[in-house]
């Protein structure tokens, strides 16, 4: 058969009508080429976006459009896209360079292409954008908009993200509320990408983590010899977050004294290095977070009511993951791929540890599901992840308002003094050597788990 040479024009016409076809269903196309930059993209986009929405972002690497969380290079979307897979039902809020914003729902395949050569060769995955309230109700799986902690499959993030979206244009200051892990930080850093305020700073401050004299140096700053070891002038975080934000974490621990200086900084956006009687401007945009009921901590008298309601401008509050099992899959997949990138590993969870991971109730929220599968992988023999990998407690979780268990008769050899740990070394060793250095075969022939195991390997050194 004689080979039909397309021109580009042609195939501009041609990606033009299969764009058309699907804008009359609402649809936005996009085509991406091998390096995942923008081939192709409908003007469909403009509807959602405005006016050269589509002509700005052509050319672009997709992880600029969409978020690096789905995009960027070793993702577990561009990994499965690689692999030939397609994917369904993944969110992200899509914006196009000049403010403008969009929570869409994707779906992602690799290219097929035309006997005929009319596909333009050097698109190579097809992506499909809907807005995201067109997706029927929360079915397939959904993936992290900005991070873990953060995903679309239940209604509750999904409400919250739809709350980020009406806030894209706002610079009002923000009280995110949440059990510790969360996402706080993360929900932050979402807020000021989808801001104004973006192309600004993004300063970060625990005010739990300092005590409360270096917490006023480090939130305003000091000159040379205002206390000892002040060596010379410090810049506070309020200035370094000018035309930023400043995420001020755990503001509940902010001592009385302090409240009153955030207060003055939040009415009239002026403060003082320590030491200093200058008076300073900052505009910097606050988003504070806590684990603590600032209501109570109000009531108490532990908290400035004032400065409560000055923070509070724009309530946020994330709910445990224990309230929204129906993401504690799709954030599994997240993290387990993420620790499957750092250690070039292709993991997978098996079904009766998916169901392990459903069924405990994370009371350390992401976090604690987030070093569970680093403790999981890090003592998996294979790429399938079994419930003995996963940490003790949530495997066999303690039931509620049971006895703690009472210790082993036997002393643990790991609790011993260093001659026992010493033995314990050698006797690990010879087993480990005696199969090969095989975790599962020696753990069989100890009588333990592979998680005892690998933890006597590491209190002995053997890693």
């Amino acid at each position: 058969m004689q080979k039909v040479v397309v021109s580009e024009p042609v195939r501009d016409v041609a990606f033009a009508a299969v764009s058309a076809a699907f804008g009359s269903l609402g649809r936005v196309c996009m085509a991406l080429d091998a390096e995942f930059r923008v081939r192709h993209v409908s003007s469909e986009l403009d509807v959602l976006l405005g006016a050269g929405a589509a002509q700005r972002i052509s050319g672009e690497p997709i992880e600029t459009v969409l978020g690096p969380e789905l995009f960027a290079p070793g993702s577990s979307l561009r990994q499965a896209l690689a692999a030939g897979e397609k994917r369904e039902g993944w969110r992200a809020l899509l914006h196009a360079g000049n403010g403008s914003t969009r929570l869409l729902s994707i779906t992602a395949a690799p290219l097929r292409h035309d006997l005929h050569g009319v596909c333009d060769p050097r698109a190579v995955y097809l992506l499909v954008l809907r807005p995201a309230e067109d997706d029927p109700a929360c079915a397939g799986s959904r993936e992290p908009i900005a991070g873990p902690g953060l995903v679309c499959r239940s209604q509750a993030m999904a409400r919250i993200f739809r709350f980020v979206e009406t806030l894209q244009h706002s610079e009002s200051t923000i009280l995110i509320t949440g059990e510790s892990g969360t996402g706080k930080e993360v929900m932050a850093r979402t807020l000021h990408a989808h801001s104004p305020r973006k192309s600004g700073p993004f300063v970060a401050l625990n005010a739990a983590a300092l005590p409360a004299d270096l917490l006023e140096s480090e939130l305003f700053g000091h000159v040379r010899g205002a206390f000892t070891g002040a060596v010379r002038d410090r810049s506070g975080r309020f200035e370094l977050a000018n035309e930023g934000t400043l995420f001020l974490d755990e503001v509940g621990d902010v001592p009385l004294h302090l409240q009153v200086k955030l207060l003055r900084v939040l009415q009239e956006r002026t403060y003082e290095r320590v030491g200093d009687g200058a008076t300073r401007q900052t505009n910097a945009r606050i988003i504070a977070a806590t684990n603590r009921d600032l209501r109570r901590a109000v009531a108490e008298g532990r908290f400035r009511e004032d400065l409560y309601y000055r923070l509070r401008v724009f309530p946020i509050e994330l709910p445990p993951l224990r309230a929204r099992r129906e993401d504690i899959e799709p954030i599994a997949t997240y993290l387990l791929g993420r620790v499957g990138a750092r250690t070039g590993r292709a993991l997978r969870f098996s079904p009766e540890t998916l169901r392990a991971l459903m069924s405990y109730d994370w009371p350390g929220n992401v976090r604690e599901l987030e070093n569970a599968l680093e403790f999981a992988a890090t003592v998996c023999l294979g790429q399938t992840l079994q419930p003995e990998d996963l940490p003790p407690e949530v495997v066999a979780p303690p039931e509620r308002g049971a006895p703690a268990p009472e210790p082993a008769a036997a002393p643990s050899r790991l609790d011993a003094g260093p001659a026992a740990l010493d033995d314990d070394r050698v006797s690990l060793q010879r087993a480990l050597e005696a199969h090969r250095w095989n975790r599962l075969e020696t753990a069989r022939a100890l009588g333990v788990s592979r998680s005892t195991l690998w933890r006597r390997m590491r209190t002995a050194g053997l890693e």
